[in-house]
């Protein structure tokens, strides 16, 4: 195992000096193409749209570069898409930028860009790595490049040339959504990893040209780990040197190592460095990056030295309070080289906003010259002018490329090097295979916690065993190494217990990634009350210690969080974080080889502190690598009463880390009185402030009364019902509906389908916002309950809410008297659906924000 080596300081900005160096011979290309593009070929070769939203067609027509596809995204929408698939659907498109060429003296080749992030995670039969925090406890940069080599290869068999990894964030709040994206809390670890991903994704420039390899994408620039809560996309407050020397230390090595693309953040930098590019006109700065000339443009392009291209995140320009969703001069003029605007509609505003703002002076020529010289340059790196079309690449439609042996051993090696031993009373690990072992947990057999978010779908949600072919869970791997008969497994735990059983509970968050992830800023680190469904296993765990079980846990999350007397009452525990798709990398570390001896130690160290109170969301190492660091006003001291449970660093093994402390009667935080009467205020059932599974939007209609779910990733269609996910104040947050020529209900069920009570609202106010797209031809009515036979509408009680549903040009917040909804016949003390909306016929609306208020 490699180590890893102590961080620079950085007492400016550094000078870039990349692998890939300019070349004059791509330099003088560009320039010829350059000078004979139209002002509409060079905007178009600045956007890049969603493959959901754009055709080949139309990427004619508009001249379009390059598109993307979100997570959740496949070819013609089929998630078991091969890799055949993907490399055609790559042909398409690059057979019509062909065409788009053909009559011109010059040609520039398309690009497609995903995220890969822990292997090729979006496509189906992929190797699925752990994600980055696991990949942090390894502390080996030399892994690093093996994943980013595998992950390349599997790329390139879809028929893609670019993947918007490594995230190089350094997370300094464990509430943050996409905490397990970062390597690290502190950046010694990112400084190392970042370097090592770029060359494996990339090689060097002459690897780069080959059918190998993709183009990497280090992002989000920058200080996306720091915002204050934890709020994704919030506001930044460090100054500018810990920005540099804590927030930006993957970009220095990640750029260094060739890195040829930066993704601008979401978040914000309240810094007075941050100017106003153009002071005096309509709004006051947000200090959104995307808008950042200061940081794209003087620091990064400038001070830096940067050559590449810099793209924006999802949608992002629009984050500027200077910008609309289809206006994007602003984040142009700040210094975006590629615009990803995901929406039909957006994109194709954008660019004629672009268009007028060139034409009347409002965006210089020169900085969309700048633009597409960057994006040509790094096209060319690349190799695209020399490479063949997609499907007759070397390894494109290579199915067995995905998830090969080869690149799974390697992901299981990853899985045993990142898990990091807690607890190992008298060491009970590693068990000997003649064991038999209780198999209890919600996550024994669940690949969407055992892989988390961003696999197969942005969420990492609406997954099953079947969406994971090769993989294996927990279950899985235990029945194939000890025998079906040698393990019992109960999900439930209904099986009788008695004192001195060996029981392995496997729990964890449910997947989850960016705004859906976050901690609300209610609650605390408490695992078991995060989500309703969470504190089902922690009841277990206590149950098995109550019959004198031995209890061994293994816990996976996206993030270190309070599990005291989780610890306190196993016998062992192990933080697994997000492991991926393979399993048996997990029974390689709990059970002895067929002789008795330890198969495999443990390696994994945290780079995470462990928090020992429920608020403890800011502890973070003292960096190292920083003379005279004072701690900043968001952050807590790792000294003192926010001293962590386990400090960065930690990780028992097998030889000699031996448990040394008494773990059986750790100190409860157990004061949260005031925080129960803030969070009993509101219930958010659905929208931007709800906890995602604590209650499931559905839809029932004529044919399918019984209900489904409606998915949040991709639009869905019942008989004369269609769906489709909505982005109103964040991404994927409402939904869309449309009814045709039937009765349905669209209504909002408890995550487990048991009652709530919700009689402290009942002089409160039940709450929804609703924009209406088409006027409803009949009667739209509001209840509380759902009836079990479409026959019985009549006989429920229900109010009209018919004239909110008029067509409108944008939301509008209704709130409805408890009081007015409900009578004798229903009882607010015993709810499964508490809210329901009836409708008659054609109509069509978003809904979004749902909630029971006082």
């Amino acid at each position: 195992m490699s180590n890893i080596c102590s961080t620079p300081y950085f007492k400016a900005w550094p000078k870039i000096v990349s692998k890939i160096s300019q070349d004059n011979v791509i330099e003088d290309e560009v320039e010829l193409i350059i000078n004979q593009m139209t002002l509409e070929e060079k905007i178009g070769q600045m956007i890049q749209p969603e493959i959901r939203e754009i055709t080949t067609e139309e990427l004619k027509e508009y001249k379009i570069g390059s598109i993307l596809n979100g997570g959740g995204a496949w070819p013609n929408d089929n998630k078991h898409a091969s890799a055949k698939d993907w490399a055609s659907k790559a042909d398409d498109f690059w057979m019509a930028t062909e065409e788009m060429f053909s009559d011109r003296s010059f040609r520039i080749p398309f690009i497609w860009a995903t995220d890969a992030v822990h292997g090729h995670n979006n496509v189906f039969g992929a190797t699925v790595f752990p994600h980055n925090i696991g990949l942090g406890c390894a502390r080996d940069p030399e892994l690093i490049l093996e994943i980013g080599q595998v992950t390349a290869r599997e790329i390139v068999a879809t028929g893609l040339d670019w993947t918007f990894a490594p995230t190089v964030a350094t997370p300094r709040d464990l509430r943050w959504g996409r905490v397990y994206e970062g390597y690290s809390e502190d950046p010694e670890i990112t400084y190392q990893y970042a370097a090592k991903m770029v060359e494996g994704l990339q090689g060097d420039a002459q690897q780069l040209k080959s059918d190998e390899k993709v183009l990497s994408n280090v992002k989000h620039w920058v200080g996306d780990g720091g915002t204050s809560s934890g709020i994704d996309r919030g506001v930044n407050a460090y100054s500018e040197e810990l920005l540099r020397n804590i927030h930006a230390c993957g970009y220095f090595s990640g750029l260094e190592a060739g890195a040829q693309v930066v993704m601008s953040s979401f978040n914000s930098w309240e810094n007075e460095s941050n100017y106003d590019l153009s002071p005096g006109q309509g709004e006051v700065y947000n200090h959104k990056i995307h808008g950042s000339k200061y940081l794209i443009c003087d620091v990064l392009k400038g001070q830096m030295g940067f050559d590449g291209v810099v793209v924006t995140d999802w949608h992002g320009h629009s984050e500027v309070n200077k910008c609309t969703d289809t206006n994007a001069n602003y984040a142009i003029n700040a210094g975006n080289d590629v615009l990803m605007v995901p929406i039909r509609s957006n994109w194709k505003g954008v660019i004629k906003s672009a268009l007028e703002g060139v034409n009347n002076g409002e965006i210089p020529l020169s900085r969309i010259d700048d633009a597409v010289t960057r994006i040509l340059r790094v096209k060319m790196r690349a190799g695209l002018w020399n490479k063949s079309r997609p499907i007759l690449r070397k390894y494109a439609g290579m199915q067995e490329q995905l998830g090969a042996c080869s690149h799974r051993d390697i992901a299981r090696r990853a899985v045993r090097q990142s898990l990091v031993l807690l607890k190992n009373k008298h060491q009970l690990l590693p068990l000997y295979r003649d064991q038999r072992i209780i198999l209890t947990g919600s996550a024994a057999d669940d690949l969407q916690k055992q892989a988390g978010g961003w696999s197969l779908t942005w969420q990492g949600d609406e997954n099953t065993l079947d969406d994971f072919p090769g993989a294996s869970t927990v279950k899985m791997a235990l029945e194939a190494e000890l025998g079906q008969e040698n393990v019992t497994y109960d999900p439930n735990l209904e099986i009788s217990l008695k004192s001195g059983d060996v029981a392995i509970v496997v729990f964890g968050e449910d997947p989850y990634a960016e705004m859906m992830g976050d901690i609300k800023v209610w609650q605390t680190l408490e695992f078991s009350a995060l989500k309703k469904a969470y504190k089902a296993d922690c009841d277990k765990i206590k149950k098995l210690k109550n019959a004198g079980v031995k209890v061994i846990s293994v816990f996976f999350s996206g993030r270190p969080l309070y599990l005291n007397e989780e610890i306190a009452n196993s016998d062992a525990f192990i933080a697994a974080f997000l492991p991926g798709s393979e399993g048996f990398g997990i029974t390689d570390l709990l059970l002895r080889d067929s002789s008795g001896y330890t198969q495999y130690d443990f390696t994994g160290k945290l780079s995470y502190s462990w928090p020992n109170k429920k608020r403890s969301a800011t502890v973070n190492k003292i960096p190292s690598h920083i003379p005279n660091y004072v701690l900043p006003d968001n952050e807590q001291c790792p000294n003192g009463e926010h001293k962590p449970l386990f400090e960065y660093g930690y990780g028992l093994n097998y030889t000699n880390k031996i448990q040394d402390r008494n773990l059986d009667d750790l100190t409860l935080d157990i004061n949260d009185a005031e925080l129960d009467e803030i969070a009993s205020y509101e219930t958010h059932l659905y929208g931007v402030k709800s906890t995602i599974g604590d209650y499931k939007l559905k839809i029932a209609d004529q044919v399918h009364w019984i209900g489904h779910d409606i998915s949040r990733n991709n639009s869905m269609t019942l008989n004369e019902v269609w769906t489709k996910p909505y982005n109103y104040q964040q991404q994927q947050d409402a939904m869309q509906v449309t009814v045709g020529q039937t009765v349905c209900a669209v209504y909002l069920q408890t995550g487990d389908g048991s009652v709530e009570n919700f009689s402290k609202y009942r002089n409160g106010t039940l709450k929804f916002e609703i924009k209406g797209l088409l006027e409803p031809k009949n009667k739209v009515y509001l209840s509380l309950q759902k009836t079990t036979l479409i026959s019985d509408i009549d006989d429920i009680n229900m109010i009209d809410v018919t004239r909110y549903f008029n067509k409108s040009d944008s939301f509008e917040e209704i709130a409805i008297p408890v009081e007015d909804i409900i009578n004798n016949n229903i009882d607010v003390n015993y709810l499964d659906t508490p809210f329901v909306i009836y409708l008659d016929g054609p109509c069509e609306f978003v809904i979004a924000n749902v909630v029971w208020s006082n």
